[in-house]
């Protein structure tokens, strides 16, 4: 659908009188790294899932893109589905535009979930990975981004899986790479993090050294009552490699911010 002057990709499943959950998806990925979780949730709740853009079948266009730009595109998103709030839960540059658009953006957000994702990157790393895209394309980033996603053990035992993940790098186009690159390498959302009233948790990784524990315990202090989760025996897409961990944590928050509703719902009757 239309947003923010380009196209996304976007997939609604669920009661569309439940409360909606809205997962955006890290670099490199589309809407299909959360498949596990709308299979999860879709019976409960309205799951809405887009390909950020310039990747999986949502447009590219030209580089570079600003995080501004993708918090953004999920506003415009959200009001062409005629939806006024949802649990948002962003992994990596979804978490990222998540901080912002939970600063910006309040009012649209019942709940915040940011998974294996940070406030702060290290510039020059992102500078060689772009210049390396732009360069020779994304093929060379595939075997090194599977080795930071996923732990050993998970590569070894689930190759169809890891085979799946293989196919998306590839098949994200040299300008949505760039593009979503160069709003990771350009994002500094820590003096963002205190403007953070929404319900927060983060969840992370133990075996993620993209977007380490320590980053996480930043977010956890600056993002004022924030609940911190650690996923034993996962990298970087936690969700994708213990599913079940994942899921029984963001289902708890989620059945948490539904009771505090409901109590905010009857003291106001």
């Amino acid at each position: 659908m239309r947003a923010n002057g380009t196209t996304l990709r976007c997939r609604v499943e669920g009661p569309p009188s439940a409360q909606a959950v809205l997962f955006s998806n890290s670099l490199a990925t589309n809407l299909g790294m959360w498949d596990k979780q709308a299979e999860h949730f879709a019976g409960q709740y309205q799951v809405i899932r887009y390909d950020a853009r310039g990747h999986g079948q949502s447009l590219a266009t030209a580089p570079p893109y600003t995080l501004s730009t993708l918090v953004e595109d999920v506003r415009s998103l959200l009001d062409g589905l005629g939806i006024g709030t949802v649990h948002f839960v962003g992994l990596s540059l979804g978490g990222m535009v998540g901080q912002l658009l939970a600063a910006r953006y309040p009012q649209r957000l019942l709940s915040l979930t940011l998974c294996d994702t940070a406030a702060q990157t290290k510039q020059d790393i992102w500078e060689g990975r772009i210049e390396a895209v732009r360069k020779d394309g994304v093929d060379p980033q595939v075997e090194p981004s599977l080795e930071r996603w996923f732990t050993p053990p998970f590569r070894d035992a689930n190759p169809s899986i890891v085979e799946r993940f293989r196919k998306m790098i590839r098949d994200t186009t040299r300008d949505g790479y760039v593009g979503g690159a160069s709003a990771i390498m350009e994002m500094d959302n820590l003096s963002q993090l205190s403007r953070i009233a929404t319900p927060t948790q983060i969840i992370v990784g133990r075996d993620d050294h993209s977007t380490s524990v320590s980053d996480a315990e930043l977010l956890n202090a600056r993002i004022a009552g924030s609940q911190l989760a650690v996923i034993e025996d996962a990298a970087h897409l936690s969700n994708v490699e213990r599913p079940n961990e994942f899921n029984a944590v963001l289902k708890g928050f989620l059945l948490q911010q539904g009771a505090r509703y409901q109590q905010a719902g009857a003291a106001n009757l």
